[in-house]
């Protein structure tokens, strides 16, 4: 089965505490003092310390084109996805040698924060050293579930061609996404939530001759499944207007992880005959604390079964599709035994669900 070898992170510069941020959006959003204050708790409720932005804090203030938006994302996407592509490749914690970008075969790419033709993926190849020959699949539109469904897509492309190397990039500045006028509370919601980030995975084929050089044992794709709920496009998404993207956030999204979630997990389960035991820790994208409490609810399960979940929240807040893949990134640094198992977990607009059984194993 693939496995996957390294991952490596690109982290915007400008740090943002979340007291910062709280006090921005006390100043700036448009609603009276009354509403504000009723709200603002959620910032203190929301378990970040800090997120990074490609933006300083500055740049809040103004009203800003979908354009301008845009233009944004296309310059700082490049410089942050080269970090993050040279951070994986070059990973010593990971690797006992360095992997070239000539030696990978196949790029996808996913992003749902910015509009780019060609996709980025392909101003990538123009920028380092990789082959004319490298497959590009980009994907657009999975918002939060784009780790999970990258890692997916990624595993099936590997089993098609297993001598093979694939890098996942998932790139995302959701801050460029706040509406300064909009009153929603969902805006507000994602203000207190999301922040910029980017992550590139290196994931190598069973019959890679790069697999020699994975300095400790890997993480195993074994089991991918995917899920879609009808009926239900309006929980999750951007509606795409002249002055940008405006986040659209269901206040049905704990919910959902209570029912159609937990629906997709046991038949997942089933299918594998494994239990949530089976787990020591679970690998889930950390939509934010009321989802993750919600899936410790249902699962009967510890805070601690959470606990890379948690720490990405604290220190990077929801950074749409990277997220889940700084989690598995944490998870992987710990270095757990041979044998270990764990899912990784996102859901993402759709509504989708995705989840990836992995396990730590010999190559």
């Amino acid at each position: 089965m693939p496995v996957i070898a390294s991952v490596g992170v690109g982290i915007p510069r400008y740090r943002i505490p979340q007291e910062e941020a709280k006090e921005l959006i006390r100043e700036i959003f448009p609603r009276d003092s009354e509403q504000l204050e009723r709200l603002l708790p959620v910032f203190d409720h929301a378990f970040i310390k800090e997120r990074q932005m490609v933006v300083p804090i500055d740049w809040f203030k103004e009203a800003h084109t979908l354009a301008e938006r845009n233009q944004k994302y296309l310059e700082e996407a490049i410089p942050y996805t080269i970090e993050a592509v040279e951070d994986c490749l070059h990973n010593s914690k990971f690797l006992n040698e360095q992997v070239s970008p000539r030696e990978i075969d196949c790029i996808i790419f996913a992003s749902s924060t910015g509009i780019a033709t060609p996709s980025i993926d392909a101003h990538l190849i123009n920028e380092l050293p990789f082959s004319e020959y490298t497959t590009r699949i980009p994907l657009w539109g999975l918002g939060c579930a784009g780790g999970a469904s990258g890692l997916a897509r990624a595993s099936e492309w590997l089993l098609a061609h297993p001598d093979k190397n694939t890098l996942l990039i998932n790139l995302e500045f959701c801050s460029l996404a706040f509406q300064k006028h909009d009153r929603r509370k969902s805006n507000f919601i994602g203000s207190a939530l999301f922040g910029d980030g980017v992550s590139c995975t290196l994931i190598m084929g069973d019959q890679s001759p790069l697999q020699d050089r994975l300095k400790h044992t890997g993480p195993h794709i074994m089991k991918t499944s995917s899920r879609t709920k009808k009926g239900a496009l309006d929980v999750m998404g951007w509606d795409i207007q002249n002055s940008g993207f405006h986040v659209i956030f269901a206040k049905s999204i704990p919910r959902l992880v209570e029912t159609f979630w937990y629906e997709h997990l046991q038949d997942f389960l089933q299918e594998s005959q494994h239990q949530t035991t089976d787990f020591p820790f679970l690998t889930a994208h950390p939509g934010g604390t009321k989802v993750l409490q919600a899936m410790e609810r249902i699962l009967e399960a510890k805070k601690e079964k959470f606990r890379y979940s948690y720490k990405i929240l604290e220190e990077h807040g929801n950074m749409s599709s990277p997220t889940v893949l700084y989690v598995l990134k944490e998870a992987m640094e710990s270095s757990p035994p041979t044998g270990t198992k764990s899912l990784l977990t996102a859901l993402g607009p759709g509504f989708s669900s995705e989840i990836v059984m992995l396990e730590w194993k010999k190559s």
